[in-house]
Order: C-alpha cells, then sequence, then structure tokens
C-alpha cells in the first residue's frame, strides 16, 4: 500500500499508486508520488515513465474524510500536496505514460492531464466532481483533455467522460480491454525508451516550453478559489452533505 517505484525493464520506471479501497490519497500520498516521479526522471538511466495504480480505479482524488477530520491543515496540505504531484509530472525530465483504468477523477484528472501520453481501459471514466464535494481546481488539466465547451460543461455538472470519447478527442492514445492496461503501456513506453535518453530530455523540454498554458500558474489560480470557498463556509456545507451521503 502507498506509493512503489519498480523498474520492469531497462530505461523504464513503474511509479504505482495503491491507497485502498478507492485510491483517494491521503496529503503525505500526494507528496511520495510527487518525489518518486521526480527521482525516476532525475536518474540518467531512465527514459520514460509509467504512472500506474492498483485496484478499481485510478484516483478519486483526494481524501475528502482527511479534510473533514482534519479541517484547515489537509485542506492546505491537499493543496500543496496536488500542486506538487502536478507538477513532477508535467516537469519530469523524461516522457510520462499514464495508465488508467476506472475511475479517473479529482487530482487523477491532475496527473493525466499532465501526463504526456494516456493509455486507458475501455471502462475507464475521467471527470471532475468538485462542484459535489466542495472544491474547486483542475479545470486547467480537464482543459488538455477536452475542447473548452465540453470541459465547461463536464465542470459545471461533474459528469464525466469515457476512455472511448477521449481516444475521439485525440487526448487518450489508445483504448484496450483492462487485462490488457498494463501490456499496452509498458510496449508504449518501450517504443519511447528506445530512443536516445539526452534527446529526449531535450524534447521533453522543448516541447513543455511551447505549452500554450502556463498549467502550474492556472492550476495555482484555481486553488485560490479553492481556498475561498473553504473560508466562506460554502466547502464545509457541501462536503458536510457530501459526507453524510456517503454513508
Amino acid at each position: 500500500m502507498g506509493v512503489s517505484t519498480s523498474s520492469p525493464e531497462k530505461g523504464i520506471v513503474l511509479v504505482g499508486v495503491d491507497f485502498p479501497p478507492v485510491n483517494a490519497l491521503p496529503v503525505d500520498g500526494w507528496f511520495a508520488l510527487a518525489d518518486a516521479v521526480r527521482a525516476a526522471g532525475r536518474d540518467p538511466e531512465v527514459r520514460c515513465v509509467v504512472l500506474a495504480a492498483e485496484g478499481r480505479g485510478f484516483n478519486a482524488g483526494v481524501d475528502i474524510k482527511e479534510i473533514q477530520t482534519r479541517g484547515a491543515a489537509a485542506l492546505v496540505g491537499a493543496n500543496r500536496g496536488c500542486f506538487e504531484a502536478f507538477s513532477a509530472v508535467y516537469d519530469c525530465e523524461v516522457p510520462v505514460v499514464a495508465a488508467v483504468q476506472g475511475f479517473c477523477l479529482g487530482g487523477g484528472v491532475g496527473l493525466v492531464g499532465n501526463a504526456d501520453v494516456i493509455v486507458a481501459s475501455e471502462d475507464a471514466t475521467f471527470g471532475l466532481p468538485e462542484l459535489d464535494r466542495g472544491a474547486l481546481g483542475a479545470a486547467t488539466h480537464l482543459a488538455r483533455l477536452v475542447p473548452q465547451h465540453l470541459m465547461r460543461a463536464l465542470y459545471f455538472t461533474s459528469r464525466t467522460v469515457t476512455a472511448a470519447e477521449l481516444h475521439r478527442h485525440g487526448s487518450v492514445w489508445k483504448v484496450v480491454p483492462r487485462d490488457e492496461l498494463a501490456v499496452a503501456a509498458r510496449e508504449l513506453a518501450r517504443e519511447i525508451a528506445a530512443k536516445d535518453g539526452e534527446l529526449l530530455r531535450l524534447a521533453k523540454a522543448a516541447i513543455n516550453g511551447i505549452d500554450p498554458v502556463d498549467v502550474r500558474r492556472g492550476y495555482r489560480y484555481e486553488q485560490g478559489f479553492t481556498y475561498e470557498a473553504s473560508v466562506s463556509g460554502i466547502a464545509d456545507r457541501v462536503r458536510d452533505r457530501f459526507g453524510r451521503e456517503a454513508e
């Protein structure tokens, strides 16, 4: 349980996430994920990172119960942890392939939205239920997956979009049966890792440099409104309702 790192073959590092039952990460989990991705990217022998998760879904976002229990300290910690994890994926010196199964919600969208390539299982769904959970954020990353007006519709309704739909939009590279996901992600990572390592790092830096949107600034701006919702009491009202409904 937690964040693990392994090297299934030369040039590839697998960063795995396992926080049962739904991979809703606690504050420490987000920071651990950021550290693991950064360490993999700094290794000169690594040419591609695969980000994957165990269990029913890829990621269910932050641990709402931790925020309900610990209050402001957990909210600030989750904001900072998510920012660090999302940035680590985006800034990773080598390409990051996200292997997504089941649900990919909230912070999960932040991770895959900042990844370089997404491979998904047929049952994968993506969405931001933030308005149902007393939070805001990751619209910056959802906008990297779908067109602007669809992003807004998904955000305001808290609906999800399927892997097949994202494939049609061009943001998911490949959709495969769930039992083929790990193999498909590794095959793509192997193809990437076959390139010259130094040139790959230059290519990643160059592509990030021409990105039309500053994902760090955009997400940090969104987080300011999350904090405003919290201090005004709006977030607590929504979270308390969410907590009762989940029981």
